[in-house]
């Protein structure tokens, strides 16, 4: 019986695309590059910031990456001041976390986001009960698809991972939770499609936060 839910943040907790564009676009403005559009910023996002901004300069033009090092110090300082830009939760999912903590779960964030902005996301839009554990990017924590940050969140909230069901909206966090031995849910309602999350063979698939309820309350026998 699952006692865990394990979240990506990103497209799967909060829709944060509008922040991650303003932030690249600013960065590429001052390279001289044009913007990328919220479409672009979907497919190159997942992978941690240095890959996002990797991937944007290649596709603008940067082939030999020339401008990575000074572009990445540059993100940093820029998304540090507009990481909360126009960030919401997703419809449904205020009604699903609220109905996991009635139900007795522990609930807990996994992200390649910077660790210190992945915690200031979810206390603008969350507050800072609603999670037992926030895990982003840093020094000691392997990024995702390693699946060191999932086994240690089961390891820190005292489950096995057998008992935590890890959600994400990407291969990513499809190849974390797997690799981590966590039964995986495939969310469609963030940056990728549902083929890309279907090809790596997910437990369940879920199009809207009230389809993980209905989900687990079928299972609980409820």
């Amino acid at each position: 019986m699952y006692k865990c839910c394990v979240f990506d943040l990103d497209g799967t907790l909060i829709n944060t695309i509008f922040a991650l564009t303003r932030t690249i676009n600013k960065v590429l403005e001052r390279f001289g590059y044009a913007p990328i559009d919220e479409d672009h910023t979907r497919i190159f996002v997942g992978d941690g910031y240095k890959k996002f901004v990797e991937r944007t300069l290649i596709y603008r033009g940067d082939k030999d990456l020339a401008c990575l090092e000074e572009a990445l110090l540059l993100y940093c300082q820029v998304f540090e001041e507009n990481c909360l830009y126009r960030i919401e939760a997703y419809d449904g999912m205020r009604e699903l976390l609220a109905w996991l903590k009635e139900q007795g779960f522990k609930l807990a964030v996994l992200t390649n986001k910077a660790d210190a902005q992945a915690k200031a996301t979810i206390e603008k839009v969350y507050g800072s009960h609603m999670f037992d554990l926030i895990t982003g990017e840093r020094p000691d924590v392997k990024r995702k698809p390693d699946p060191e940050g999932a086994l240690y969140t089961a390891r820190t909230l005292g489950v096995l991972p057998e008992e935590c069901l890890y959600l994400g909206d990407t291969n990513t966090d499809m190849r974390t939770g797997i690799g981590a031995g966590m039964d995986t849910v495939g969310v469609t309602w963030g940056f990728r499609d549902r083929e890309e999350l279907e090809a790596f063979h997910p437990k369940f698939l879920a199009d809207h936060p009230g389809d993980v309820k209905k989900l687990l309350s079928r299972l609980r026998g409820m």
